[in-house]
């Protein structure tokens, strides 16, 4: 399924050339989403303090300092031009039988292989993606997509996230599980159910539609003022 970005028209790509692109609505997905995917990077493995993109600016900012010593092993960000929304709670919902769950009005935080050491994030990845964790926080769903870089030679044959070493999917199901924990705070997220590629698709795709669905509703509440 191709959705063409309503901020991608002929006058934002000029923009685009004389300004910096805003990293969640300046960037297209690729012509090949949900299958192959632009990704941007907030974060890799050498971090020490959790980035974020700063969402009115689209500048990355520091989040807040890890309290703990573990560290992200892997790329992490989001897939531009996705929104956590309806669609994406009401999948999560399906899938686990649960009720009041709500996407978490973010971007769709993606998790990428490599065999290189990538030194700073702030970049765009192109990424393959195989599978991923669904992971509610709180009320929230926070899905996880795990992808691979596109070529990688250690990971780039790697199509389904059933083919990775059970080391590597239970190192960042316990980053995930343990990387919002402060000390003396009651964590409040959970990984019911790992997923395969199929899925990943599914939920990508969903996360579009929702943007989709969150920009016309900007654009109507605009239309009213």
């Amino acid at each position: 399924m191709q959705i063409s970005g309503k901020l991608m028209d002929p006058i934002g790509r000029l923009m685009g050339l004389r300004y910096k692109s805003h990293p969640w609505h300046g960037i297209d997905l690729g012509e090949g989403a949900p299958e192959k995917v632009n990704a941007y990077i907030e974060m890799v493995p050498t971090d020490t303090v959790k980035y974020e993109v700063h969402k009115s600016s689209g500048y990355l900012m520091i989040d807040r300092p890890q309290k703990y010593s573990n560290v992200i092993p892997a790329l992490y960000g989001f897939l531009p031009q996705t929104y956590c929304g309806k669609r994406v709670g009401e999948y999560c919902m399906n899938k686990t039988g649960r009720d009041n769950i709500q996407g978490d009005g973010d971007p769709l935080d993606i998790c990428i292989l490599t065999e290189k050491v990538i030194s700073h994030g702030d970049i765009l990845v192109h990424a393959i993606p195989i599978g991923g964790f669904r992971m509610i926080d709180g009320s929230d769903a926070d899905d996880k997509i795990i992808a691979v870089m596109k070529d990688d030679a250690t990971y780039g044959q790697i199509t389904d996230i059933n083919m990775l070493p059970s080391l590597i999917v239970d190192r960042l199901k316990h980053y995930f599980l343990t990387y919002k924990d402060l000390p003396g705070a009651e964590a409040h997220t959970e990984i019911p159910d790992i997923y395969g590629r199929e899925e990943a698709l599914e939920i990508i795709q969903s996360a579009m539609r929702d943007y989709m669905d969150w920009l016309d509703n900007i654009q109507l509440a605009l239309s009213r003022v």
